[in-house]
């Protein structure tokens, strides 16, 4: 048999996944792969059901159905302030992930170098290593996840082609400050980078923290390639509706690339999906207020284990130090906590690209009886393993 391609080599399945189909394995609660248990907003359902009845079962415009992208538009001016031409700046992506490969394949050749801050979403690092580019890591440093500026300074002292900013984080948490934007974009006009941004949280964001668009910084559009989807923001994560938002020059390019890698997303889904994005501002300020709720409670529950953890400042995962559990590594605890304990949580080392071992990351977006139902066991998690 031939070989397979060595870049292959260089990143693993994804981890999320793999924890996420042996939680249902064991009947675990899954607070592994970060997907809401509950349904989109009414509107997006009805909207669906009309779609299901209309003429739209075949292929939409490649780059996406026009009311979407014009909806799309409409919305990211809403909240950025940016104006947007939908039959210029915009393609609609099989989710952010699709959308992420697009922009990274769009920006980099063969041989290019991207600053990845780590811990990272495990995507990241393979999209780059699929294009062919070099990763280049810049640890965020724990319990608040800041960047060191003389370490980013000097990653960027290799020439990057671009820079990958997740904000808000994942997993971290962390939403970054308009003065960390500011210096990011200074490095990045200085050694003419590309920053490309991944923002499906910018909805779900603490008070008193405050999501910045990086593409609205002055001077920052023309570099910057946005990437996201409905995901989160409207608990549609099976939907795959993601987009790319970029000046005209780059767009260009990635529709190119999204032509040959999924040619569309779902046409029916993407007229439904017009309906959300027209949600009053009432809409997002209850999804904040929501998800406020669900991470006071759920942090609760784990400041009764015992373990340590950082206040996330957006989306809705937590880095847990499982340091006082005493296992040699995470990949050890994480089989622990879906055998044993019956949550499942995603071992922390699959996001670093330093030898770390003493994170695990949980999501809240579930129901509070789901909560409640999580947090009871583990509550117990350190007498629970005395005991074992």
């Amino acid at each position: 048999m031939p070989a397979t391609a060595d870049r292959l080599n260089g990143f693993s399945e994804s981890v999320i996944r793999g924890t996420s189909r042996l939680s249902d394995r064991y009947g675990a609660i899954n607070l592994a792969q970060g997907f809401p248990d509950y349904d989109p907003p009414e509107v997006m359902l009805a909207a669906l059901e009309r779609a299901a009845r209309s003429p739209v079962h075949q292929y939409a415009v490649t780059w996406g159905a026009p009311r979407l992208r014009q909806a799309l538009a409409r919305k990211i001016e809403r909240f950025s302030g940016i104006e947007v031409d939908p039959e210029r700046h915009l393609v609609v992506t099989c989710g952010s992930t699709e959308a992420m490969a697009v922009a990274m394949m769009t920006a980099c050749n063969p041989g290019d170098r991207v600053v990845v801050f780590s811990p990272f979403y495990e995507n990241y690092a393979a999209d780059a290593i699929l294009c062919g580019a070099i990763p280049v890591y810049v640890p965020l440093h724990p319990p608040g996840f800041g960047f060191d500026r003389d370490e980013l300074a000097l990653a960027f002292a290799d020439k990057p082609k671009a820079i990958v900013l997740c904000n808000p984080g994942n997993p971290t948490g962390k939403v970054f400050t308009r003065d960390e934007l500011l210096f990011i974009l200074q490095l990045a006009e200085a050694h003419d980078c590309f920053v490309i941004t991944d923002e499906p949280y910018e909805h779900i964001v603490y008070a008193p923290h405050v999501h910045t668009y990086f593409a609205a910084l002055p001077g920052a559009f023309d570099r910057t390639i946005t990437c996201n989807s409905l995901s989160k923001t409207y608990s549609v994560t099976g939907w795959r509706i993601g987009y790319v938002h970029a000046p005209a020059q780059v767009i260009d390019k990635a529709r190119k690339v999204h032509d040959f890698l999924t040619i569309g997303a779902a046409a029916p889904l993407q007229e439904a999906a017009v309906a959300g994005l027209e949600l009053p501002a009432e809409y997002y300020t209850g999804l904040t207020a929501l998800y406020t709720g669900k991470r006071d409670l759920f942090l609760g529950y784990l400041r009764q284990s015992g373990l340590h953890c950082s206040e996330p400042q957006g989306a809705y995962y937590v880095m847990a130090d499982i340091s006082p559990l005493g296992f040699a590594t995470d990949t050890e605890a994480s089989a622990w906590f879906i055998t044993t304990v019956g949550v499942a949580g995603v071992a922390g080392s699959s996001f670093f690209r330093e030898p770390v071992q003493n994170f695990m990351r949980f999501h809240y977006a579930k129901t509070d009886a789901v909560l409640h139902a999580a947090g009871e066991r583990l509550a117990r998690v350190c007498e629970t393993r005395a005991a074992g």
